[in-house]
C-alpha cells in the first residue's frame, strides 16, 4: 500500500458487526465514504463548501474486493488516491487495512461523476480539481 498518501484511521464499532462477528460488508462502503470526503477536504476541494451538493460528485460504479474478515476491536485505516481523471469522472482506489499497514482486508475502486445538482446533470470535472488532484498524488492522472 506503499502508492497511497492518504490514510484515515477507522474505529470499528460493535453495530459494525453482523451476526457472525465480523464487519459486515456494507459497512466497507462506510468506512470508504468517509476517507473520501477526509480525502477531498484535505485537499481544500471543499473550500466554501456550504452542502455537500456543491461537491458536485455522485457514485457511478464501485466494487470492492474481501480479503479477509475484520473483527471488532481492530484498529484499521482507509487508503485513498486519485488515479484517473476523465472529462467527466474521477477513479479512486481505496484500501482497508490494519493500522499497521501489513494486512489487506479489502480494496476498492470508486467512480465518481461531476455533477450539477441544480440542473440534474453530469459536468466537466472543474480544472481546479484536477489540479489539486494531481499535486497532491505527485502525477498527471488523465
Amino acid at each position: 500500500m506503499s502508492d497511497y498518501r492518504f490514510f484515515h484511521p477507522i474505529e470499528v464499532r460493535y453495530g459494525d458487526l453482523d451476526p457472525q462477528g465480523h464487519v459486515n460488508n456494507a459497512r466497507y462502503l462506510t468506512y470508504m465514504e468517509q476517507a473520501r470526503v477526509r480525502y477531498w477536504n484535505q485537499l481544500g476541494l471543499f473550500a466554501n463548501l456550504r452542502s455537500f451538493e456543491d461537491m458536485g460528485v455522485i457514485i457511478a460504479d464501485i466494487h470492492i474486493q474481501y480479503k479477509k474478515p475484520v473483527h471488532w476491536g481492530l484498529p484499521l485505516k482507509v487508503g485513498v488516491q486519485t488515479t484517473r481523471i476523465g472529462g467527466k469522472s474521477l477513479t479512486v482506489g481505496q484500501c482497508v487495512i490494519g493500522e499497521s499497514g501489513q494486512e489487506v482486508f479489502a480494496l476498492g475502486e470508486v467512480v465518481l461523476v461531476a455533477y450539477d445538482y441544480v440542473n440534474q446533470s453530469t459536468v466537466p470535472v472543474p480544472d481546479a480539481w484536477r489540479e489539486k488532484l494531481e499535486r497532491f498524488e505527485g502525477h498527471a492522472l488523465g
